[in-house]
């Protein structure tokens, strides 16, 4: 397993990574071990031996490599699989990503649960590099968020770091963003902000606290009660200059909403710390790959 992959599947996402592919076996084959069933797979017969290349037909950066592996060997373990790259590698169109020799049914019947994930990682990962590449010169990193397929948070949170982005939050349970209902609900910003900071208090301060602000005003006061972390939410170009200068680096300043590639750069130039894009996992589309057995 390459240095990146290591850097990145922790023991948490090897189960999550053993998770998703018993959940995509059971959605494709019904069930597990010898409840799954693949009737077209029955054509051929048990003994027969095949050979298979996966490629890419479009440039891409690849992820998923470990998905991949766990649906063979869940599925078709007496494939043998070879790569020809490794995690987190930008390829070319029609490159040979993997070859493949072993059963030919069990071949075929991993062959779907395995694209899938490849397709679908290597997209979120592909997008993510583009942005980052978009900004490399400027001091801002591109952030995730919680705007991620269901059943698939942990997958694509590391395809965005394999891509060279940033994870926030994974979920409620491990940091705090104060939205506008939150304060509403608490009476203001100030006392919102001390209960965010008792909860995190009790956790060893081990939760980050954010609270996200519509305009300059809501800004000055969540910065004069102490705000470390700010999200400015849909500002246009000029409010972000502005939130910029009145922040003058007291808190850690994140722009979201209405970013996309045609303007991240312009945003990441106002002098943001943090850009945080949710069609990195909600808005994606999966690149196209394909496994085609040889004929020797």
């Amino acid at each position: 397993m390459n240095q990146l992959i290591n850097n990145q599947v922790t023991a948490k996402l090897t189960e999550a990574i053993k998770a998703n592919v018993q959940a995509a076996i059971i959605e494709d084959l019904s069930g597990l071990g010898i409840k799954a069933k693949d009737y077209t797979a029955q054509l051929i017969s048990k003994t027969q031996l095949a050979n298979a290349t996966i490629i890419t037909r479009e440039p891409a950066v690849i992820c998923g490599i470990p998905w991949a592996e766990e649906c063979f060997k869940q599925i078709a373990p007496s494939v043998e699989t070879v790569w020809h790259v490794i995690e987190g590698q930008s390829v070319t169109s029609n490159q040979t990503l993997c070859t493949l020799s072993g059963l030919a049914h069990e071949m075929l019947s991993a062959e779907r649960c395995a694209l899938n994930f490849l397709q679908t990682l290597s997209a979120t990962a592909t997008l993510t590099k583009s942005y980052v590449n978009e900004i490399h010169d400027t001091q801002a990193r591109i952030m995730d968020t919680r705007k991620t397929i269901p059943g698939l948070r942990d997958a694509q949170k590391y395809a965005v770091a394999i891509g060279g982005g940033l994870n926030q939050r994974h979920g409620l349970y491990d940091g705090i963003l104060i939205k506008e209902n939150h304060i509403a609900a608490t009476g203001s910003v100030e006392t919102v902000l001390l209960a965010a900071t008792k909860i995190s208090e009790q956790t060893n301060n081990k939760l980050s606290i954010q609270i996200e602000v519509e305009n300059l005003d809501e800004l000055e006061i969540a910065l004069n009660a102490g705000a470390k972390l700010i999200l400015l939410d849909n500002f246009d170009i000029p409010t972000i200059k502005a939130a910029v200068t009145l922040n003058a680096k007291r808190a850690i300043i994140e722009a979201s909403g209405g970013i996309d590639i045609s303007n991240v750069r312009e945003i990441a130039l106002t002098g943001v710390d943090r850009i945080s894009i949710g069609n990195l996992t909600k808005n994606i589309r999966a690149i196209d790959l394909s496994m085609r057995f040889s004929n020797n």
